[in-house]
C-alpha cells in the first residue's frame, strides 16, 4: 500500500474519543441505506458433515479483481460492515465473495463444529472455491478481526498459496489470541464486548446443538471468551488444551513466512488487540503495517466525511487498499 499517509491520517470523530467508544459506536451506528446487490448462494462442503454458505456478487467490471471478505468473531455475511463494504465494492464494479465461516450466519446449524481463530484449512477451501469460479482473475482476500488472524496464518504457514492472490489485507487481526482473549475476558473496560460476543456465540451454539445433538456441546454456562476457548474451542478443534490452541493458531508465529504483498491495519488504541503486539513480532518484508493512533476495534468513525459520503473510514481504507493494489499490479 503506497499511500501510507492515507492510512495514518485518520482523525477520530470528536463524539467518539478513545478506542472503546470508537469500537462501540462503530458496531452500533446506523448507516444510510445502500442498494442491495444481487447475490448467488453457494453451499460449500468443508468436510464429511460440515458445510458453509458463501455468497457471490458478480463483477460489473471484468478488469477489476475479485474481493473476498471474511467476517470477525460472532459475525457473518449479514454484519453491517460486510454488507456496507461489499455494496460499495459492487457499486464500483468489483466482484465480491462473502465468506461465512463454519457455523455462522445463514450457515448456522450446517456444521457440527464452530470455527475458531486457527481455521485456515476451511479458509483454504473457500479461497480454492473462488479460484475455481474465477481462474483467470486476480483475488484480494480481506479478513476482519478473527478472520484476519486466520488469513495471516493461512498465508504464512507454508501451504501453497494460489497465484491468483495478488495481495491480502487483515483489519484489526488479534495476532496473539491468548492476549486478546485474556483482555476481553478479564478487563473491566471490555465487559460489554465480552457479553456481546458471548451472546452471538450462543446463537450459533443453539443452532449447532439442534442439528447435531451428538456433537460436542458448546451450550455450557460459560461467561467469558476465555472460558469458551478452554471448554469448547480447544477440545472441539482437536487441540490438547487452550494453550495449545493459542500457540498453534495465533498468527504472530506465521508472519515471517508470508510471501505475498500483505497489509495489516490495526489501531494503536484497539481495546483488545493492543498496538504493542505488532512491535514484538518478526514480520516478513512483504508485510506493510499501518497503525493509526485511533480507531478502536474496527470502529474508525472519522471526524471528516469520506469520499463515500459517510464517516466510515474503515470502508474507505479497505477500498483504497484494493484500488491501489490493483493499480500497482500487486506491489505494495
Amino acid at each position: 500500500m503506497k499511500s501510507i499517509s492515507l492510512i495514518e491520517s485518520f482523525e477520530a470523530h470528536w463524539g467518539a474519543p478513545g478506542g472503546v467508544v470508537q469500537t462501540i459506536v462503530g458496531s452500533q451506528l446506523r448507516d444510510k441505506s445502500l442498494p442491495s446487490p444481487p447475490r448467488i448462494l453457494h453451499e460449500l462442503h468443508l468436510n464429511d458433515q460440515g458445510r458453509a454458505i458463501i455468497y457471490e456478487i458478480e463483477p460489473r467490471n471484468e478488469t477489476l479483481p475479485i474481493v473476498l471478505l471474511a467476517h470477525g468473531m460472532g459475525g457473518c455475511s449479514e454484519s453491517g460492515y460486510m454488507k456496507r463494504i461489499s455494496t460499495k465494492l459492487w457499486m464500483r464494479g468489483y466482484g465480491v465473495i462473502l465468506i461465512n465461516q463454519s457455523g455462522c450466519g445463514p450457515g448456522m446449524g450446517l456444521s457440527p463444529r464452530m470455527w475458531n481463530g486457527g481455521s485456515s484449512d476451511d479458509l483454504a477451501k473457500m479461497i480454492d472455491f473462488a479460484v475455481q469460479r474465477y481462474p483467470k482473475k486476480s483475488l484480494a482476500p480481506v479478513g476482519f478481526s478473527l478472520s484476519g488472524n486466520v488469513l495471516l496464518k493461512y498465508l504464512g504457514e507454508g501451504r501453497k498459496v494460489p497465484r491468483n492472490i495478488s495481495g491480502a489485507l487483515a483489519v484489526n487481526p488479534p495476532i496473539d489470541l491468548r492476549v486478546a482473549s485474556d483482555i476481553i475476558s478479564r478487563k473491566w473496560s471490555c465487559v460489554l464486548f465480552n457479553k456481546y460476543y458471548m451472546r452471538l456465540i450462543r446463537n450459533q451454539a443453539v443452532a449447532l446443538v439442534k442439528q447435531f445433538p451428538l456433537a460436542l456441546n458448546p451450550l455450557k454456562n460459560l461467561k467469558t471468551i476465555w472460558d469458551f476457548d478452554v471448554n469448547y474451542t480447544a477440545p472441539a478443534g482437536g487441540f490438547k488444551d487452550v494453550d495449545d490452541y493459542y500457540d498453534q493458531s495465533s498468527s504472530k508465529y506465521f508472519l515471517q513466512g508470508i510471501k505475498i504483498p500483505t497489509s495489516i491495519l490495526s489501531a494503536e488504541d484497539d481495546p483488545f488487540v493492543p498496538g504493542y503486539l505488532f512491535d514484538q513480532v518478526v514480520m516478513s518484508e512483504r508485510i506493510a503495517l499501518h497503525k493509526p493512533e485511533n480507531g478502536g476495534h474496527m470502529g474508525y468513525i472519522s471526524r471528516h466525511t469520506t469520499s463515500h459520503g459517510d464517516r466510515r473510514w474503515m470502508d474507505y481504507a479497505v477500498l483504497e487498499w484494493i484500488r491501489e493494489l490493483h493499480e500497482s499490479g500487486g506491489n505494495p
